[in-house]
């Protein structure tokens, strides 16, 4: 059935709607009016409307979802119940009793009371778990039996024992009870994650409707005022026009009956106290129903007996829910959600218990080879199915011999203690071959491995973090080695992660120290020998290591981000030299190294344009050097970039070309102004190595078809110099024209130099 057609109701429903509320109104007026027959107009309305709406709910039960139509159809048996509870009454009074309170009655509106509480607990929004369920009856029972001492104290106080000799009489003084038990259900069972679906609206307002009535024709009969036929009859069909009103609202959404997946919030404190407001009360009122000489009635008694029970019951299941519930906790404290695995916690708290012991103890740290691969080209949920497959082959793999956890991501960690029948080394190796690709596996370009190190608990560590951090050390020589690897920590392997370590530490705080200062190279005219531009080179005079090297630090500052800064200080430096000398060379440019992480910022073109008016710089002046590996990771968004730094005028070198991933392609599309060769090639034209000069040749060809200048790199001798003439490059680089320099000396050789000497 669409959508559309679940979503409205049927033209037989509103006209059946219609129809009752005409009944309901013409009752209302009859009762009202004190016209003749009253009481039979009160039983035939009732009947009527409690016959339709027990109609209504089959036909909205046919048409709903199936996770709706258990719910409809008991409050389809709930009204015909009633309907038939009111025929029978009416044909008891006409029969000549006055309140017919019979067995058949009573048993036919008390199953009419299940079938209904039994259509709430079946609801959408109450609780699918049968404990859940259980726990939302007590919660209303324990309301109803609280309102028994306050409804005594309330309506019968004054009302003579006799008049409640009547054991089904007095049974049918407890309906109001067994109302506000049902609206106390649905209060609960309403749920505070979305708004009341409607229909359960409109049927908290006929259960109101409904204890109000009963609440007063309890009064009523039991100071003996009631007569058939009275207004307050009027409540009854009302509240049954209500339940057939409520079949023409529309299903929830998302009532397919699938799982939910969204959390639920928790539900507000009152909603929680809702069952216990009412024994407070129930409590006073016990204390004031006590008659004089001291006795409490037999109702109140049994009723206090039956609170006390539901209450202990309703306790129990609290307890027994507090119990799953710290399970479940401690469940997620301490084991992997994902994986099954013990955790990171758990993992700690147990190589601490270890390392207690005398026994031998080593850690094996796993770290996954690429698997932001997996996740960046298949999406999480693959990359989840992965890590579960993975965990599972591990856990076969190690098997008895140790502890494996998930510590987190993609990285796992194996204890290993007491009496080892396997080395670690061993172990490491059956995990490697664990992971080997199953069949399909490779062919989807799934390709798990992963890099081991291991660390073995010694006199050198004072804790299991110093342990751990030995095989982290070691798993990162692992992935050093060619990853798909494990390496066993050593004491070479530890001295040199610390001494990585205090570099990095020391690298932040350079930038800030003013330790870091620039050297620059001369780039002379082959033809002429005129120094055409020079290129910025950094240097590192460590306070205690002393002058580093590039190679030295700049791969640390790649990898820890540090490299932002030193590009920009590096830049701002260098336009600042270059308006220094521009003074005395005006000709004379700046050539500047930058690093991939920084082409790949957006701030980039913002950094350059500072840089260069704050030197008071011509941004012709400025050629940015890029490495080939940077440029064909760019996107489009870099394109776009480099393109704008040429609108702006900056010059744009692509740097140690030959090394990298040389193409065509990327050629047409970055707006490069020259290449540079790199000085492997041109170390070789010193040789009789016929395919050096031949490659050099072909760069220099491609430079001129594509309209770039040339620059060799890494000339050192005459013969060098002579074959990169020869070739036709344009311009050199190297020792053959000038060693790197401080400033101050390269403002003394800005002059031609002699080429041929």
């Amino acid at each position: 059935m669409s959508r559309a057609v679940v979503a409205r109701p049927t033209l037989s429903g509103r006209v059946g709607l219609v129809a009752a509320a005409v009944v309901v109104l013409g009752e209302a007026c009859w009762l009202l009016a004190g016209l003749p027959g009253a009481a039979l107009a009160s039983d035939l309305g009732a009947v009527a409307v409690a016959a339709w709406a027990a109609v209504a709910c089959v036909g909205v039960a046919r048409r709903h979802p199936v996770a709706l139509r258990r719910f409809w159809t008991l409050l389809a048996v709930t009204m015909a119940l009633a309907a038939l509870g009111r025929v029978l009454w009416m044909v008891q009074r006409l029969n000549g009793h006055q309140l017919p309170h019979n067995p058949l009655i009573g048993g036919i509106f008390t199953a009419g009371i299940i079938t209904g509480t039994a259509a709430l607990l079946c609801s959408l929004a109450a609780p699918h778990s049968l404990i859940g369920q259980a726990r939302t009856l007590l919660d209303g029972v324990i309301v109803g039996l609280a309102l028994i001492p306050i409804g005594w104290v309330v309506v019968f106080r004054d009302v003579a024992a006799a008049d409640l000799a009547d054991p089904l009489r007095t049974f049918g003084l407890l309906y109001p009870m067994f109302d506000l038990m049902q609206l106390t259900i649905l209060v609960a069972v309403a749920g505070p994650s979305r708004p009341m679906w409607r229909p359960l609206t409109v049927i908290g307002a006929s259960l109101a409707i409904r204890a109000a009535a009963d609440t007063a024709y309890v009064s009523l009969v039991a100071h003996g005022s009631y007569t058939p036929g009275h207004p307050i009859d009027l409540c009854w069909p009302l509240s049954y026009l209500l339940i057939g009103a409520a079949t023409t609202c529309p299903p929830p959404t998302g009532s397919g009956g699938g799982e939910e997946t969204a959390e639920s919030p928790l539900p507000p404190w009152w909603r929680v106290a809702l069952p216990y407001l009412p024994v407070g009360g129930a409590i006073v009122a016990v204390g004031l129903a006590r008659r004089p000489t001291g006795q409490t009635p037999h109702l109140i008694f049994l009723g206090m007996m039956a609170l006390l029970g539901v209450l202990a019951l309703r306790q129990g299941l609290a307890a027994n829910e507090n119990l799953r519930l710290v399970a479940r906790l401690r469940r997620l404290a301490y084991s992997d959600q994902l994986t099954d695995l013990p955790n990171r916690l758990t993992f700690n708290r147990r190589l601490r218990r270890a390392l207690r012991d005398d026994a031998p103890v080593a850690v094996l740290l796993l770290d996954l080879d690429g698997f932001k691969q997996v996740n960046d080209r298949f999406g999480h949920v693959t990359g989840d199915r992965l890590l579960t497959s993975i965990a599972e082959r591990m856990r076969d793999a190690t098997g008895a011999d140790g502890m494996i956890a998930r510590l987190g991501g993609d990285e796992f960690a194996v204890l290993v203690h007491g009496d080892r029948p396997v080395p670690p080394e061993r172990l490491a190796e059956r995990l490697l071959t664990a992971l080997e690709p199953l069949p399909g596996e490779e062919d989807l370009g799934l390709n798990p491995s992963a890099s081991i190190g291991i660390a073995e608990y010694g006199p050198q560590h004072t804790s299991h973090t110093d342990l751990l951090r030995d095989a982290d050390i070691a798993m990162y020589a692992a992935k050093a080695a060619g990853k798909s690897a494990y390496r066993t920590c050593t004491p070479a392997l530890r001295e040199s992660a610390v001494t990585r370590a205090e570099l990095i530490a020391d690298l932040r705080r350079a930038v800030d120290e003013g330790q870091l200062h620039l050297e620059y190279q001369p780039i002379v005219d082959l033809a002429t020998g005129a120094v055409r531009s020079v290129e910025a080179l950094i240097r590192w005079r460590h306070p205690r290591l002393g002058l580093l090297a590039p190679a030295r630090f700049l791969p640390l500052a790649e990898e820890t981000g540090l490299i932002l800064p030193v590009d920009r200080w590096v830049i701002h430096e260098a336009c600042r030299a270059a308006a220094a000398w521009r003074e005395r060379a005006p000709q004379v440019t700046v050539a500047v190294n930058i690093a991939a992480a920084h082409l790949r910022r957006p701030d980039l073109i913002a950094t350059v344009t500072a840089a260069t008016a704050g030197a008071g710089l011509p941004p012709r002046a400025l050629t940015l050097e890029l490495t080939e590996s940077a440029l064909i990771e760019g996107s489009d968004a870099v394109l776009d970039r480099l393109r704008q730094l040429r609108e702006l005028g900056i010059r744009i070198a692509i740097d140690d070309f030959g090394t990298g991933y040389s193409s065509l392609s990327y050629l047409h599309r970055i707006p490069a102004t020259e290449l540079k060769v790199d000085r492997s090639f041109v170390a070789r034209l010193g040789t009789e190595d016929p395919r050096a000069y031949a490659t050099v040749d072909m760069v220099n060809r491609l430079a001129a078809a594509f309209d770039l200048a040339v620059v060799a790199e890494g000339v050192e001798t005459d013969a060098q110099h002579a074959a990169v003439t020869a070739i036709g490059c344009v311009h050199g680089q190297g020792w053959r024209y000038g060693r790197p320099a401080a400033l101050p000396e390269l403002l003394t050789t800005l002059t031609p130099v002699d080429v041929v000497r």
